[in-house]
């Protein structure tokens, strides 16, 4: 009996170990793709497409798993070490680093589809190349805009900006300053996570923060470029009072109520958040969607692409990059984008008609695919401590009133590059 008991025990250890894309009876291969779509239209979406592909693919199938973007650091991390992550895997390209340079994905530089690489421009694939190999497909992205109360715009009679005329950062507090007034405010900044918002905003001026030396090694160095956004956020606060610190410690959807209220005059948010906006905006509440400031580099801005790589581990990567291709074949990813209601990052799906309708602001955000740029801190090594123990609280001291310009810059320079250089060793 002991020995059948441990018998046993071992064929399912051997089994719990086997992986579930392994072939072991002469039956498809099954593939693990782990999305973090979470919309009602985008979980909708791909599971349709991953019905689809199923339907037409009798030798590989693939099951969808549902992930959250929430935790899908952690939960990918512990994966990955158990040796139990998904297949193919849905995250964004500002969370690869660490995995790539760790040996948890497949490099796909070599499996590629001539297609799919031609068909996504080349700041895409830069936000998700890491040294000399290419770790994940960049798919959507989300530029930063302003949604405006049109109402508001029109009463104050200020110019409204469009991709081709924005207005600049000094313009824009102007404005912000114009539609102010006793218990109203020209603009509310929900920066909650203040730091890949002021980091990709500041490209626009110039401002770059990390540098990249001969010898491969970055540093951070705070120029003039990277004081505009921050010194015109802080001065609406401080000194206009044409924005509530009481928002500086919000997300995006927290400012929506007081949006709609008529509190606030403009909203900085991420594309997508046009869809909550029209599921819950009140039927008479008119808004519109305007293009970020711009700056010495126009409208240029950082994005940090949501991704789908393979994990280093799949045993046929070959059938997860066939997947990826037909999941992202230029139809597929206009279906993903609204679903998300974010921008593709591909070629042929930008010239698509739903994305260029003036209605919900598509055409404004479409109109600034062209200038968007790999996130400053794409490659970085070491980015996560930086920004949790050293950039976010000194970025929200500073636009709270509590520090000054060169103290910030002390921080960001001086306790930054020393928690980067214990990567670069």
């Amino acid at each position: 009996m002991r020995r059948a008991i441990t018998t046993a025990l071992v064929v399912l250890l051997l089994l719990a170990g086997c992986s579930p894309g392994d072939r072991t009876d002469g039956g498809p291969v099954t593939l693990r793709f782990q999305s973090l779509a979470w919309q009602q239209e985008s979980v909708a979406a791909n599971k349709e497409l991953v019905r689809e592909w199923n339907a037409t693919h009798s030798d590989v199938k693939v099951e969808y798993v549902q992930g959250s973007w929430d935790s899908v650091h952690d939960q990918l991390l512990t994966s990955f070490e158990g040796g139990e992550a998904p297949d193919i895997i849905h995250d964004a390209s500002d969370d690869l680093a660490d995995f790539a340079y760790g040996g948890y994905l497949a490099d796909l530089t070599g499996l590629l589809p001539a297609r799919l690489r031609s068909g996504i421009p080349r700041a895409g694939w830069a936000t998700a190349t890491f040294g000399r190999g290419v770790y994940g497909v960049p798919f959507l992205q989300e530029p930063r805009v302003l949604i405006a109360d049109a109402d508001r715009l029109r009463a104050a009679r200020v110019r409204i900006p469009t991709p081709q005329h924005p207005w600049s950062w000094a313009e824009f507090r102007q404005v912000a300053r114009r539609l102010s007034g006793p218990g109203r405010y020209g603009v509310a900044w929900p920066l909650r996570e203040p730091v890949s918002a002021t980091l990709n905003l500041s490209l626009s001026a110039g401002g770059r923060l990390f540098h990249r030396g001969a010898d491969g090694r970055v540093t951070v160095r705070f120029t003039a470029g990277d004081a505009v956004v921050p010194r015109t956020i802080r001065d609406q606060v401080v000194l206009d009072r044409s924005a509530p610190a009481s928002t500086l410690g919000s997300g995006g959807s927290d400012t929506l109520p007081g949006f709609f209220a008529g509190r606030y005059a403009m909203v900085p948010l991420g594309f997508s958040y046009r869809q909550q906006i029209v599921q819950q905006a009140p039927a008479d509440f008119h808004w519109t969607v305007l293009p970020a400031p711009a700056g010495a580099d126009g409208l240029t801005q950082g994005v940090s692409p949501q991704t789908l790589s393979v994990s280093a581990d799949c045993p046929h990567k070959k059938e997860a990059v066939a997947f990826i291709d037909f999941l992202l074949r230029p139809r597929n990813m206009v279906r993903l984008a609204l679903g998300d209601w974010m921008l593709p990052t591909g070629t042929g799906a930008l010239k698509d008609p739903a994305l260029h309708t003036a209605k919900y602001g598509w055409a404004t955000g479409t109109a600034l695919a062209a200038r968007l740029r790999p996130a400053p801190a794409q490659s970085v090594r070491g980015y996560a401590e930086w920004k949790d123990k050293v950039a976010a609280p000194a970025y929200q001291e500073y636009y709270s009133g509590a520090i000054g310009l060169e103290e910030l810059r002390h921080r960001l320079e001086r306790d930054g590059n020393l928690v980067l250089a214990r990567y670069q060793r």
